[in-house]
């Protein structure tokens, strides 16, 4: 049987350009190179069968995303609100709310720099000096950046930081897909030539025609839609032949910020259900929820090799725990379940984050190469859109619009 189009990643944006080439009649393969589908996305499940936890993308933000269509209302929940938020500063754990306390709390620098309207490149470093935010403001308000969006702030550019949050439109809400994040692929992918397992080694390539190498064997197309970051072509995963020079200087400059993630579970329940932000740069954020025995440890940035480091050093993550949550100082460490993002080959980070210095970066990335090579994933909107599941969802949209222009000439 004749296959029109190789989508190479199974991650959201892949399965959503090849759920909607699907629906118009092209026949169409997914290639993965992971056991799995969801990309960035990675439930984990206790043994007990307690409520799902998010090792990689977390929750649904927005009450207009289109998970709520792709999933349906009956399947979405909305994330409780009514949880103790702290923060760990100079080593001391206080309530969050002592970040606004006579100072600027970060989520009011954010605010204010997303309806800045500069034309100038600076970086977010720069901006938030250029208001004053030093001392304890602006240690704080540069860790809530790092965790935000994987990036030093002085890398960051604060005018794509601001334009991507202007060019988001879902609206307000926290929302998670019931059951687990993952149930998303999975219903994308239930009707789809899905090849689990199967990285694509290399594409040759000539207008109208793609060559696919894979360990499994070649497969000929007349269309190729790369979906993995940008990194995997940089790090020389995924070869592409031809690669136009522009196109390959966008994938340099489109790299991935640090990311690792960690679920602990220890011999004790939570007392209580609490979010920690570790301001000093070593725990990124720590959760957890009453009556369960699992913290969840979400990283970004320098905090990941932080907490990488102790959750895999000799004493485990016990002494990191107990700076955020004193609890777990009566309880023992049972299991640790980890997604080191920052060295999973496939995805060679956490997310995209736009830099100062790379405009067009994303917009060279995602621009399609004689209509025979097409671009989707986050990064393809990176600093236009947040790198966010409703950001891929778009990216593979856009993608499969741009094959489907070209079918109907």
């Amino acid at each position: 049987m004749r296959t029109d189009v190789l989508v190479v990643g199974a991650g959201i944006s892949g399965l959503t350009c090849a759920s909607r080439l699907t629906e118009a009649g092209l026949r169409v393969i997914v290639q993965e190179s992971r056991e799995r589908v969801g990309g960035r996305i990675r439930t984990f499940r206790p043994a007990d069968g307690g409520p799902a936890l998010e090792l990689g993308a977390q929750v649904v933000h927005g009450v207009r995303n289109p998970v709520h269509t792709l999933m349906g209302s009956d399947r979405m929940e909305t994330v409780p609100r009514d949880v103790a938020a702290r923060v760990v500063e100079d080593g001391a754990l206080a309530e969050m709310a002592v970040l606004a306390r006579g100072r600027r709390g970060p989520w009011a620098l954010e605010a204010e720099l997303n309806a800045a309207q500069g034309d100038a490149d600076v970086s977010v470093g720069d901006w938030l000096r250029s208001r004053g935010a030093d001392g304890a403001e602006g240690r704080a308000v540069r860790e809530w950046y790092r965790q935000n969006w994987a990036a030093e702030p002085d890398a960051l550019s604060a005018r794509a930081v601001a334009r991507a949050h202007r060019g988001d439109d879902v609206g307000g809400g926290e929302f998670a897909v019931s059951g687990g994040f993952d149930r998303l692929p999975a219903q994308l992918a239930r009707s789809l030539d899905v090849r689990l397992g199967c990285p694509v080694d290399e594409l040759d390539w000539s207008k109208g025609r793609v060559r696919a190498r894979t360990a499994q064997g070649e497969l000929h197309v007349g269309a190729a839609v790369v979906t993995v970051p940008p990194q995997v072509v940089v790090n020389g995963r995924l070869r592409i032949g031809g690669l136009p020079a522009a196109k390959w200087q966008a994938a340099k400059d489109l790299s991935a910020g640090d990311g690792y993630c960690a679920v602990v579970t220890l011999s004790a329940p939570a007392p209580e259900s609490a979010v920690v932000f570790d301001v000093d740069g070593l725990g990124g954020f720590a959760r957890s929820r009453a009556g369960r025995p699992e913290v969840l440890i979400v990283a970004k940035a320098g905090a990941a090799a932080a907490v990488r480091s102790a959750v895999r050093g000799g004493g485990g993550p016990a002494a990191l725990l107990a700076r955020s949550m004193p609890w777990t100082r009566s309880a023992r460490v049972v299991a640790a379940e980890e997604a080191d993002w920052g060295n999973d080959p496939w995805s060679g980070g956490a997310f995209t984050a736009p830099g100062t210095g790379a405009r067009d970066a994303s917009d060279l990335w995602a621009e399609p190469v004689e209509d025979t090579l097409f671009f989707a994933g986050e990064a393809t909107v990176c600093g236009r859109r947040l790198p966010w599941v409703q950001g891929a969802i778009a990216s593979g949209e856009r993608a499969a619009a741009q094959i489907l222009s070209g079918v109907a000439r």
